[in-house]
């Protein structure tokens, strides 16, 4: 009986965000759920949280009271494009990352943000929308 290639390569597992232990061990998660995990972890640090990455994270709680207008759009563009090409350099091709803000459908008190990528070693698009 012939083994495909693939099934006897070791299958390659993240620590999952937030920390948290299972019965067996640490969680872990996929690539592609490593990769979403790291952009919430920009989105919702705040510059200054992190001792040894001061610059590290968006902060997007520092925004929550500001108005939703197409300023606030714009500026939240410009910083989270920076971030998250720092945070995700070598993992995503930074000249596919695609941010839109703009006001949440049917709720214009809050700030949609969609972020979609394609992950450099797979050619894979991601999309992931947050709401703020």
């Amino acid at each position: 009986m012939r083994q495909h290639l693939n099934s006897r390569l070791p299958r390659v597992t993240y620590m999952a965000f937030p920390f948290r232990i299972t019965k067996n061990g640490p969680a872990a998660v996929t690539r592609m759920d490593h990769i979403r995990q790291q952009v919430e972890q920009v989105l919702l640090t705040s510059a200054g949280e992190r001792v040894f990455r001061p610059q590290f994270g968006f902060g997007a709680r520092q925004h929550v009271f500001e108005p939703n207008s197409t300023a606030l759009h714009e500026l939240v563009r410009s910083r989270l494009y920076g971030s998250l090409a720092e945070a995700l350099q070598g993992e995503v091709d930074p000249k596919s990352l695609q941010i839109d803000v703009g006001a949440a459908e049917g709720n214009p008190e809050r700030l949609l943000i969609r972020i979609t990528y394609v992950i450099a070693a797979l050619q894979k698009e991601e999309s992931h929308a947050f709401t703020i």
